[in-house]
């Protein structure tokens, strides 16, 4: 006699492993090339078992990012790259080596856990080196005196020539000044958004932004993005 009850089908669904992939792309290499692209295209050509992304079937699962802004370089970009079949980190930075083109520098891959939130949800600081000649525009003060007050206004402007000031005090954890050329600029991410270095600079140096900023940059400096960060309940930075 049958039982009264209906067996339940057993679906087998397969285990996913997370590799988190920390890379740097040079900057004459990527200047003309989606690096998105070519890190994907490297996975495909590695042979990995990798989770096929739902937009498209032939493509990995991949979680790349944030990418660095417009006008600046990374040392550190990262990728996350879902896998089917059990591999250790060294198995995967020896394929990956072996097909990746000459511009990406592989610096670590790890296995991390698969709940483990992405780069972007994850980051909550970044690290910025800025170079150039501040002395040309003369600030009044030093970078920690001006980064370290209680306020740090901002002047916005549109195309009207109407400006707004505002505070940008909450995206700054802090400042170091290297050389005299060269200064490290700390930012955090405030309710999910993040201020690009650019702006944070302008504000020092005592120039406008234009409230449309996305394409703004200040000539004669370079930004390079060192790292981002998660910050644990203490207030400790960690690097990604």
């Amino acid at each position: 006699m049958r039982a009264a009850y209906g067996h339940k089908k057993m679906i087998n669904t397969p285990k996913i492993y997370k590799m988190r992939i920390v890379f740097r792309g040079s900057e004459e290499g990527t200047a003309n090339s989606n690096i998105f692209n070519a890190v994907r295209n490297m996975v495909l050509a590695s042979g990995l078992a990798f989770e096929p992304a739902k937009m498209n079937k032939n493509w990995p699962r991949l979680a790349y990012g944030p990418a660095p802004a417009f006008g600046q370089i990374a040392e550190r970009e990262y990728l996350d790259i879902y896998l089917t079949q059990p591999v250790c980190a060294a198995q995967v930075q020896e394929a990956l080596q072996r097909v990746k083109p000459p511009y990406i520098q592989l610096l670590s891959v790890q296995r991390v856990p698969y709940t483990l939130p992405s780069v972007q949800s994850l980051a909550s600081v970044a690290q910025y080196r800025i170079e150039g000649d501040f002395t040309q525009y003369r600030p009044e003060e030093t970078p920690e005196a001006f980064f370290n007050a209680d306020r740090i206004e901002l002047v916005r402007q549109a195309e009207s020539g109407l400006t707004i000031t505002v505070n940008i005090k909450p995206y700054v954890f802090g400042v170091q000044t290297l050389s005299p050329r060269a200064l490290r600029l700390t930012l955090t991410c405030v309710e999910g958004k993040w201020m690009k270095p650019q702006i944070a600079l302008s504000a020092w140096l005592g120039m406008n932004v234009p409230l449309e900023d996305e394409g703004f940059t200040v000539e004669g400096f370079t930004f390079i993005r060192e790292g981002l960060f998660w910050q644990d309940s203490a207030g400790a930075l960690h690097l990604i």
